[in-house]
């Protein structure tokens, strides 16, 4: 019998497993956000402040946000789960291309195979970490601050080594704490550590805010109005990221022995974003790589296109941020969710969907289905992504919490708080909410 709610975060506490698994996970995002104050030595503060403020509108400055303002300090946590992230794309691509049949042979290999490709994503984040790194390191080397002053005190060879392995190092042992958040821990480890630096900031830009309004830069109106944006955006989110389309499902009556089974109505709920957070981070991850690629060569042509088109609040950028928005939710269908299997265990268990034939025309079905409301899921998260930057352009908004950056928040939140409330009616209580209904999905219709 479930006990009575009456305060949702005492129960948590009297749970010791989840206790030691928030405490455990509290105490990883602490040791990060210490990594991420403590700056690579040789480094001009100053002026490297100065530079990253006036790239604020640019993807250099978007991945500091990103970052949780690692990078604009050229903290040792620097580049944060960027690498990690990449090398995941690259093995998710060529998994769902089936380029490499070692790796579609030990995606069936279940636990051993996981841990194998695991494994092989490490080595790759460590091989990205180090590209990354030189390309950030060769960039604020040669980059001077305001007034010319240079940012790094002494640019030689040997500063350059020193930086790369310290930055490599740095994000090779922030995906290791990822990963004990994700195991020992609650929530998903990378989407915490990206939360955990986005929610650092906050604080300071809601200051900022409050502190022009004051001296009158930014009127008391505007502010309301911002504030009020953010407030609908988030709202919108989270009716979005609960949403689902629930289809029915009928089982059989079937007798076994003198027992009959079956007979009972069910659904099967599918998520209008059943990606959530992933697609954006990976976004956001993969537009780094051009401006890595450019580095390299700083004086081409094609670097300088290159700067051109990452100005945050061109029509290319946010095109291509969509596109790529769009692209990794249904990319992420593809390799998480397989209609075919799911139409086959339904027919071995007995269940139908009423109106459809089992098998493939099942699979057909659930297939239409996913892809019809992936793409208003997609357009939506697309959407918030993009708009917010242009309505605080139209404001001349100083407050950095963007699309993107909500998107984050709000996914990772719910994910997190959902997993809390898992342990907790498995242990026998409400929940945050009296009942233990949590974040219920809603039902609605998308055509057949």
């Amino acid at each position: 019998m479930a006990e009575e709610l009456n305060n949702p975060f005492g129960d948590i506490l009297k749970v010791p497993e989840l206790k030691r698994r928030i405490f455990f996970t509290l105490a990883i995002i602490a040791a990060y956000r210490v990594g991420a104050t403590i700056p690579v030595p040789g480094v001009n503060a100053d002026a490297l402040r100065g530079f990253f403020a006036q790239q604020q509108n640019t993807l250099l400055g978007f991945l500091n946000i990103f970052s949780g303002g690692a990078m604009g300090r050229l903290a040792i946590f620097a580049m944060g789960v960027g690498p990690y992230i990449n090398a995941s794309i690259i093995i998710s691509l060529l998994q769902g291309a089936h380029v490499l049949p070692y790796l579609d042979r030990l995606a069936k290999e279940g636990e051993q195979g996981r841990k194998r490709l695991n494994q092989i994503t490490r080595y790759l984040t460590l091989g990205l970490g180090g590209l990354q790194s030189f390309g950030l390191a060769l960039t604020i080397s040669k980059m001077p601050g305001p007034g010319g002053v240079p940012i790094v005190i002494d640019p030689s060879a040997g500063w350059i080594a020193l930086t790369v392995l310290t930055l490599t190092t740095g994000s090779v042992f922030i995906m290791w704490l990822g990963e004990q958040i994700t195991e020992r821990g609650i929530g998903n480890g990378v989407s915490l550590i990206i939360f955990s630096g986005i929610v650092d900031r906050l604080p300071g830009a809601i200051a900022d805010l409050v502190r022009l309004v004051r001296i009158e830069e930014f009127t008391l109106f505007r502010a309301l109005l911002l504030v009020v944006l953010v407030v609908v955006v988030t709202g919108l989110v989270v009716w979005v990221e609960t949403a689902q389309r629930k289809i029915p499902v009928q089982y059989a009556k079937r007798v076994v022995g003198r027992r009959m089974y079956g007979g009972a109505s069910t659904y099967l709920p599918l998520k209008v974003d059943q990606s959530g957070v992933i697609a954006v981070i990976f976004a956001v991850s993969l537009l780094a790589v051009p401006m890595t690629m450019a580095a390299f060569f700083p004086h081409s042509g094609w670097a300088t296109k290159v700067a051109q088109l990452e100005q945050r609040g061109s029509w290319m950028y946010e095109l291509f941020y969509a596109s790529l928005i769009v692209f990794f939710c249904y990319f992420y269908n593809s390799v998480q969710f397989n209609p075919n299997d799911l139409a086959d265990n339904l027919r071995k268990w007995g269940g139908f969907i009423p109106g459809i034939r089992p098998g493939e025309a099942t699979a057909h079905y659930i297939q239409t289905i996913l892809e019809r409301i992936t793409l208003g899921g997609a357009l939506f998260v697309a959407m918030i992504a993009v708009l917010p930057d242009y309505l605080r352009k139209m404001m001349n908004a100083p407050f950095f919490f963007g699309g993107t950056a909500l998107l984050i928040v709000v996914g990772v939140a719910l994910d997190t708080i959902g997993q809390i409330q898992s342990h907790l009616i498995m242990r026998h209580y409400d929940g945050f909410f009296k009942g233990g209904g949590g974040f219920r999905g809603r039902w609605f219709n998308v055509g057949s």
